[in-house]
């Protein structure tokens, strides 16, 4: 599995486990709900701008989204 595919799974599951709608977790991060669900399909690969966004936005720190993300690729 290649890192966009794991980063984009890793999303969907942090944001399920808050309890968070697309919708929600963009209107959070200050991004558009669209670009959100491109992720969560492998379609689009965040900047490091918007990982830090999302992970506030999922109350963690970008770290623990790229450590899961690791874990998955391995």
């Amino acid at each position: 599995m290649d890192a966009a595919w794991a980063f984009s799974k890793v999303l969907r599951e942090r944001r399920k486990q808050a309890g968070l709608t697309q919708e929600k977790l963009a209107l959070e991060a200050g991004v558009q709900r669209n670009y959100v669900s491109l992720i969560e399909r492998g379609i689009h690969q965040p900047t490091i701008n918007i990982i830090f966004k999302l992970a506030a936005a999922l109350g963690c720190k970008p770290s623990a989204l790229i450590a899961d993300v690791e874990a998955m690729v391995k």
